[in-house]
């Protein structure tokens, strides 16, 4: 990747789009661009995580569909924080067919937003924009750009694209390789550092993140917090035996017990109905 004249690095920008004709659009457009690379072409959500997560160094600014099947735009950010960390997330480009996804987006501090189709100027437009927030995280102002970054993943994980169902599985990323797990395969959650320990038919896989966004990932109907540090699926418990001060032993059906904290035994005795 040569210099450009000022010396400075182009910007790496990486392109996640299930449309073929998308992404051959935006290769296109992005060859003739000035002060940029394009480092990375993802074809869905699940290639954009495994590409994405083992690229060094990684990518600047990210075009990013929103709509892709089994894990859409919004899913791929939420993912690539849990395992990049939220702190290097790329800048923003959303693409969108649709106007209330695209004005979401912008609304939560993306760079910007392209909806399809678009022109070269709308492009142009929306890749200075781009190339300004990155830039801007090497130039002194970093602390600025990550609160916005923070702003728009707390959104994203706490809202979720509208109509969106809730997390149906987890990417984790081990030995350079990423790899998922279902919900629905998760026994319980607990906190080990900076990351969540997903425990899931005996095997622990790790999440990078606090728990409470984790849970905010997480259908309510099918998962219950027990403790500040822990949370069951409701369907995993094989009995609850009250203890002192209001609290629970909770006994899950592969003998693990836990301890509820009064606090969070609401939602347990909601389940003795």
């Amino acid at each position: 990747m040569s210099e450009l004249p000022d010396g400075s690095a182009p910007v790496r920008v990486a392109v996640v789009d299930d449309e073929p004709a998308a992404r051959e659009r935006l290769r296109m457009l992005l060859a003739e661009a000035p002060g940029v690379a394009l480092v990375a072409e993802c074809r869905d959500g699940a290639d954009a995580l495994a590409t994405l997560g083992a690229l060094a160094p990684p990518a600047e600014l990210l075009f990013l569909d929103v709509q892709m099947p089994e894990l859409d735009g919004f899913g791929v950010l939420a993912a690539l924080a849990d395992l990049l960390g939220a702190d290097r997330l790329p800048a923003v480009v959303f693409v969108t067919a649709y106007d209330e996804y695209a004005l979401r987006a912008f609304d939560v501090s993306a760079a910007d937003y392209l909806l399809k189709p678009f022109d070269r100027a709308r492009f142009e437009r929306a890749l200075a924009r781009g190339v300004d927030r990155a830039r801007r995280a090497h130039e002194g102002v970093r602390e600025a750009v990550r609160e916005e970054l923070r702003a728009l993943l707390a959104h994203v994980r706490h809202a979720g694209p509208p109509d969106a169902a809730y997390a149906e599985r987890f990417a984790v990323r081990a030995a350079g390789r990423v790899y998922f797990v279902r919900a629905a395969d998760v026994d319980w959650l607990d906190v080990e550092g900076n990351y969540v320990r997903l425990h899931a038919g005996g095997k622990v896989h790790l999440v990078r993140g606090p728990l409470g966004a984790v849970e905010a990932r997480l259908d309510p109907a099918a998962f219950v917090r027990v403790h500040r540090s822990a949370i069951v699926r409701v369907d995993r418990i094989a009995s609850l035996e009250p203890y002192f001060h209001g609290e629970y032993v909770v006994t899950l059906r592969d003998g693990t017990r836990l301890t509820s904290s009064r606090s969070y035994s609401a939602g347990l005795r909601a389940l003795l109905g």
